[in-house]
């Protein structure tokens, strides 16, 4: 059987992810898995409807009327709501620019294709975070008495300390910890950036147990992975969602609100978030704090919290509620000013 060349489709998938996702754009190996994720299920439906495998699709093959059916299939077949319709979407859109500037000849089609307009009605799901309570349920749960249990509690009281994306703490080395004031830690996040992030003296601590008892005999300490499996290699994301499960599990046979929770991973940031807020923290320092690129990500916090929402209310001045001193207030015309600051 001959082997069948690459078509210029598969070349420029080859270019997207290898040289222009990573590189010019700078995008996490999160987002680029993301994209991934979205043209394999793209190509698929494609072949689909062309009844050709997928290593016989070309760039004609992208075009505005399979795209619009595949983004009906998502939600009809799939049952994928709005919010993972648009995330599909916009993989699709950089892709149909990044082939603009490859293959100017189809133009007026991919122009078509970017012309899909994104899908209104998304709901913001939620935020789900953990109270102060739940926070010391959890962390209470785990048993420190062996070195996986110093090591998950380490994680976690990491996690809320910092407020970092879990990759972020994964991705951590030891060289990346100041164990000594001022402590810190230093975070690669999303597009390279690296963020320096104060840490609690006890943070600081349980860290530097952590690495006292993992790597004392380590030949090179400093360039360990900071959280590691049992064979020794850096833990997954489905490792700490497998732990934090466990814990979770656990701890709401303590307090009771956790069994009613959806805690994943991420919940820890918005926890950090949150309880930041509470703080009196300011926008500006919780943005530059989490590695967010716009304060409009910041300020979802401020709509997600009910004790914000309740102090907010008392500033606004509450004693028009009041009841009047001393009986009812009748107005006799005499001071309408009095008389509309008690309504």
């Amino acid at each position: 059987m001959r082997a069948r060349h690459p078509t210029e489709l598969g070349r420029c998938l080859v270019r997207f992810f290898q040289d222009y996702l990573p590189a010019l754009r700078g995008m996490s190996l999160h987002t680029i898995r993301s994209y991934r994720d979205a043209l394999v299920l793209l190509l698929q439906f494609l072949a689909r409807e062309a009844k050709r495998p997928i290593e016989a699709l070309d760039i004609a093959d992208i075009n505005p009327d399979r795209v619009a059916r595949f983004l009906k299939s998502l939600e009809s077949e799939r049952g994928n709501g709005i919010a993972t319709r648009n995330a599909r979407l916009a993989a699709i859109h950089t892709f149909a620019r990044f082939l603009v500037t490859e293959h100017p000849e189809h133009l007026d089609s991919l122009q078509r294709v970017l012309g899909i307009p994104f899908k209104r009605g998304a709901r913001e799901a939620p935020i789900a975070y953990l109270e102060k309570t739940e926070i010391e349920a959890l962390l209470a749960s785990i048993d420190r008495s062996n070195q996986a249990g110093q090591r998950d509690y380490a994680l976690f009281a990491l996690m809320f300390n910092t407020g970092a994306r879990v990759q972020e703490i994964l991705n951590l080395r030891v060289r990346d910890l100041r164990l000594e004031p001022p402590y810190q830690v230093r975070l690669h996040g999303k597009g390279h950036k690296v963020r320096l992030c104060p840490i609690w003296p006890r943070t600081a601590e349980l860290l530097r147990e952590l690495v006292r008892d993992r790597y004392a005999s380590a030949q090179d300490p400093a360039e360990q992975p900071l959280f590691a499996n049992r064979h020794g290699a850096a833990m997954t994301r489905f490792g700490v969602r497998y732990l934090l499960r466990k814990h979770v599990a656990a701890a709401s046979m303590r307090v009771a609100t956790l069994a009613d929770k959806r805690v994943h991973p991420h919940s820890w940031r918005h926890t950090a978030a949150i309880h930041l807020l509470k703080a009196g923290v300011d926008f500006a320092t919780i943005s530059q704090w989490l590695g967010h690129a716009s304060l409009n990500t910041t300020m979802r916090y401020a709509r997600a919290d009910i004790d914000l929402k309740r102090q907010a209310l008392a500033q606004v001045f509450p004693e028009v509620l009041a009841p009047p001193k001393g009986g009812a207030y009748l107005f006799t015309g005499a001071d309408l000013t009095s008389w509309l600051r008690r309504l």
